[in-house]
């Protein structure tokens, strides 16, 4: 214990907020400190990183969907989880190396966010990944404390708090009080599954096949999840089903909105059942201190105003919502002697 408070003074002891979509890294005392994409590209065929093991984040997404044969551009988690052991090994390595310094000869200790509802088998995969990248010592925690803490409610107070965070591959819902989750359900729906609801819809009014990115682009541009004052139309690049040639077509965004209800759907049935649970004394504090909305999906036009009008409780969205987790494992890294009893970590048994 002497020792590994020694060892910190040495090493930079960083939080990560390891995503479908992005991953965030921060330095205690000094906030975030990296946000990149949670791509890697690899020589096809083998788990070899290119460019000297530097072909990650921004360098390997601006490859996805345009690589040759030779290349494979790769995202490692899936549903917010492991699904490439050794790239996602490979990431980190690379992430950590980044921040920590090569000159260094201490690892890091690394608090990690999780989703709350991935398995033991797959909370290991996360532990070895980060410790083979060059961790000294890791922590999890799930991220519905995480971002509860990085949004600034009162997790620890005896009165409950409901956060729902909308990632890429994950949505968590969870009501908090006293320092740990009152109930919470984590589904595998969401920013993804919307980029693949557009695309669906592309293939089957327009017959125009495009990639994820594009499809992220019309998310981000025309995308609401309520009806908006003004109607914004969109011009689309892609492959032509029927010809096999390149097209372009115009989309508005009230399509758009309508291509999205059915994962939108999906999120608010998970929101209603998780309230349907919570004890009447948590309910009734809800009443007064509402829902609030973190992670790239709260992002989304109107989104607020559809939990609001499902559930008739206040819904706010939090300040820089796509940094609330990345911000909540900071505050356990700067407490981590305090909460260290509530993180899992490789010592424990699963």
């Amino acid at each position: 214990m002497v020792l590994d408070k020694v060892l910190s003074f040495f090493s930079v002891d960083m939080g990560i907020d390891l995503g479908t979509c992005n991953t965030l890294v921060c330095v205690r005392g000094e906030g975030i400190v990296l946000n990149e994409p949670s791509v890697v590209a690899v020589k096809r065929g083998t788990n070899k990183v290119l460019n000297n093991g530097n072909a990650v984040g921004w360098a390997a997404k601006e490859m996805l969907g345009k690589t040759p044969g030779s290349i494979s551009a790769i995202r490692p988690l899936k549903d917010g989880v492991i699904s490439d052991f050794e790239i996602t090994e490979a990431m980190l390595s690379y992430f950590i190396r980044k921040v920590n310094g090569r000159s260094r000869f201490v690892g890091p200790r690394v608090v990690i966010a999780v989703p709350s509802g991935i398995t033991a088998v797959e909370k290991r995969a996360v532990l070895d990944s980060a410790e083979r990248a060059g961790a000294r010592r890791v922590y999890l925690v799930e991220e519905p404390m995480a971002a509860g803490i990085g949004a600034g409610l009162p997790i620890v107070e005896p009165t409950a708090s409901m956060v729902v965070d909308i990632g890429g591959g994950t949505t968590e819902v969870a009501i908090t009080s006293l320092a740990d989750i009152a109930t919470c359900e984590s589904i595998r729906v969401a920013g993804d599954d919307m980029d693949e609801a557009i695309i669906s819809h592309m293939k089957k009014a327009y017959n125009l096949t495009i990639g994820e990115q594009t499809a992220e682009r019309i998310k981000i541009e025309a995308g609401s999840a309520a009806p908006v004052e003004e109607t914004s139309s969109l011009e689309v690049r892609g492959r032509d089903m029927i010809s096999g040639l390149p097209r372009k077509t115009v989309i508005s965004s009230d399509e758009i909105r309508e291509a999205l209800q059915e994962p939108i759907g999906s999120i608010v049935e998970a929101v209603t059942r998780t309230l349907e649970r919570a004890e009447p004394e948590l309910a009734a504090d809800l009443v007064d201190n509402g829902i609030c909305l973190v992670g790239g999906g709260a992002l989304l036009r109107g989104i607020d105003v559809v939990f609001s009008n499902a559930t008739g409780l206040d819904v706010r969205i939090a300040d820089d919502p796509m940094t609330c987790v990345a911000r909540g494992t900071s505050i356990y890294l700067e407490n981590l002697e305090d909460w260290k009893a509530t993180l899992e970590s490789e010592m424990d048994e699963f």
